[in-house]
């Protein structure tokens, strides 16, 4: 299981303190939420805090958009070469252009979907994606409680996958912990973004090892 602990619970005052906390500890990516207060009710962060992450990150961003106009905020991140950049299906009309768009910038795209979305709304995609994103929460806000039925839903995409693609990866965003992560493992998940969990555990590398079953 790979890890990608979520900037959004780090603590911003001591920004740089965590990025490099997390990255010594073992985490595999670092998972950078961006929202922009339209998409999401909720407003985070732009290319001038991303750039200074990535500037004292040692491991990759997986950048995860969610806001309208998705290839204005494409072309705003690119130029940090992040390892992914996610894009909600539910705003983006015209997906695989912008899938097309992402890989031509030398980046991995891929597509996240909200808890009520089903899998089969990609199934035409999946075999030109490198990761799919369930959310397992509601986006726009950290510490939010697990949505349990994201266990049945990654089987089925975990299933869909196999068939279709099966370089592409599966990663669970939103209340995860290591209550949990037998269950996603099982259910065919290879990342998960884990924010709270990590950033309110004293020893983020127990954190993150308990997490990498």
């Amino acid at each position: 299981m790979y890890v990608a602990p979520s900037i959004l619970s780090a603590d911003f005052g001591n920004l740089q303190r965590d990025v490099e906390a997390i990255c010594d500890a073992g985490c595999d990516f670092v998972h950078v939420d961006v929202m922009d207060g339209h998409f999401v009710p909720n407003l985070t962060i732009g290319p001038v805090v991303v750039s200074a992450i990535a500037a004292c990150a040692t491991k990759p961003l997986d950048i995860h958009l969610m806001v309208e106009n998705n290839t204005f905020f494409v072309d705003l991140f690119a130029p940090l070469k992040p390892e992914y950049i996610s894009f909600h299906i539910e705003e983006e009309k015209h997906p695989h252009r912008l899938i097309q768009k992402i890989r031509s910038l030398g980046i991995k795209p891929a597509i996240v979907l909200n808890p009520h979305t089903p899998p089969e709304s990609i199934e035409y995609l999946l075999g030109d994606l490198d990761m799919v994103l369930l959310m397992s929460v509601n986006p726009g806000f950290g510490g939010q409680s697990f949505i349990e039925s994201v266990v049945p839903k990654a089987k089925k995409l975990s299933a869909m996958r196999d068939k279709i693609n099966p370089n592409c990866l599966i990663e669970v965003d939103g209340g995860v912990s290591n209550k949990n992560i037998q269950m996603l493992k099982d259910a065919g998940v290879d990342i998960v973004v884990a924010g709270s969990y990590v950033f309110s555990h004293k020893d983020k590398k127990e954190a993150i090892a308990s997490l990498k079953i």
